[in-house]
């Protein structure tokens, strides 16, 4: 299997899901566009600050999480299959590792302990625990993960052992941060709702122009476009910046 953050192999792909999956990380980049426009100094959006950003930022994140619960439970519904599942989990849990010590290279301030990478590759071993859950089960775990930050949240959970669970009153500071609570939640929901929806169900509308095309390749190739998207902005609005001073 290539490696994606899609849980799909090739023969089981459904185009609409590669679409949506571009769109939400086509949107991730313009977030990213205007906080390395912030960062160079080149423009002020307030994009870690203003309400609007903030929910922009978070719709993304759950958007793609959702996408990966909907992959998970569609790839693996009728039976996981170890191999491809294996292969994917490590590739993730390898990258999430790099941009881990990337991100302490490049700003130690605001290392990136469990971001989305990492997140997707824990919630993907958890998600497997939920695919012959019943469904009504599976929205009600959704709802208390999403929930749980609310009402849960405790010093006692400050610190870096408990990065990764998201119940702190205090987080570390990190340029990306989607511990599982409550982001696990949107992978269950998605997973309830591929199983809600049986497979013969799903639309068989194809990609029918540039746009369309162009988001579904990027669907396809979704680490690839992630792991390589912010080092490209970040390049380029560095020789701008340079160049104006």
């Amino acid at each position: 299997m290539d490696p994606r953050l899609s849980t799909e192999t090739p023969k089981l792909r459904i185009p609409l899901i590669d679409v949506l999956r571009g769109l939400a990380l086509a949107a991730m980049a313009v977030y990213h566009f205007a906080w390395d426009l912030e960062f160079y100094s080149l423009a002020e959006f307030g994009v870690t600050e203003h309400p609007l950003w903030i929910a922009f930022a978070r719709s993304i994140a759950g958007s793609f999480l959702a996408l990966v619960g909907v992959s998970l439970a569609l790839a693996h519904g009728d039976g996981v299959r170890w191999p491809g599942f294996r292969h994917r989990f490590l590739v993730i849990a390898f990258w999430a590792l790099a941009v881990t010590i990337a991100s302490w290279l490049a700003d130690p301030d605001g290392v990136i302990l469990f971001g989305i990478l990492h997140c997707i590759a824990v919630s993907s071993v958890l998600g497997l625990l939920f695919l012959r859950v019943p469904v009504p089960l599976v929205i009600a775990a959704a709802i208390a993960c999403l929930a749980a930050p609310r009402f849960l949240a405790s010093p006692a959970f400050d610190g870096l052992a408990w990065v990764w669970l998201g119940l702190a009153r205090d987080p570390l500071p990190s340029n990306d941060y989607n511990p599982l609570l409550p982001w696990f939640g949107m992978v269950l929901a998605g997973i309830a709702a591929a199983r809600m929806i049986p497979r013969d169900k799903w639309p068989a509308w194809q990609p029918h122009d540039i746009v369309t095309h162009t988001l579904a390749l990027i669907g396809r190739h979704s680490l690839l476009f992630y792991l390589l998207h912010q080092p490209v902005l970040l390049g380029i609005l560095w020789a701008v910046a340079k160049a104006v001073g």
